[in-house]
């Protein structure tokens, strides 16, 4: 997903996964006999523990196109490192002319988050964060730079294994 190498990809089998919609467009396209409407949606699903995924449907009507969108999003579930409620450091990625900014916050904090990022974040779980979008506000663009974020993210297990070092050496330093 969006060329990251150390993904860990999920099955859906056996989650109890949410689905959020995200965006529904209605798209038109001239012909000689008229105009012919078309939709598209995009839809994020998560099981509100560090599973997330989201999904594009594109179809004659809006109630298919959503599920197309929620299938394909089960299709694309990866997991993401969390640190209780909050994330494990702050992270910032761009996708297009989207730009998002995520940074971990005190417990009671809350989602601080615009409906697009708030969408991915409450998805995956995270209950405490900072959320910063800049630039475009494109729903498409939006998620993929959120998930972009998200899957930047390394957990202090992670950055400890691909050191060879001690979990504590990582938060120390010594």
């Amino acid at each position: 997903m969006l060329g990251f190498k150390n993904v860990e990809r999920v099955k859906p089998t056996g989650l109890d996964l949410k689905d959020r919609l995200v965006g529904v467009q209605r798209v038109t396209k001239v012909t000689k006999g008229g105009r012919a409407f078309g939709f598209s949606a995009i839809v994020v699903v998560g099981d509100g523990n560090g599973v997330v995924g989201y999904g594009l449907g594109k179809s004659k009507d809006v109630a298919s196109a959503i599920a197309k969108a929620i299938e394909d999003a089960k299709k694309n579930l990866v997991r993401i490192p969390l640190a209780g409620n909050t994330i494990p450091h702050e992270q910032e990625a761009r996708f297009g002319g989207a730009q998002v900014y995520i940074r971990p916050a005190a417990k009671g904090t809350g989602v601080i988050a615009g409906g697009t990022v708030r969408a991915v974040l409450e998805s995956v779980g995270v209950k405490d964060v900072l959320s910063k979008s800049k630039g475009s506000s494109n729903p498409h663009n939006a998620v993929k730079a959120s998930m972009r974020t998200l899957l930047s993210l390394r957990s202090a297990e992670t950055i400890a294994r691909q050191r060879g070092i001690s979990v504590s050496k990582v938060f120390n330093g010594q």
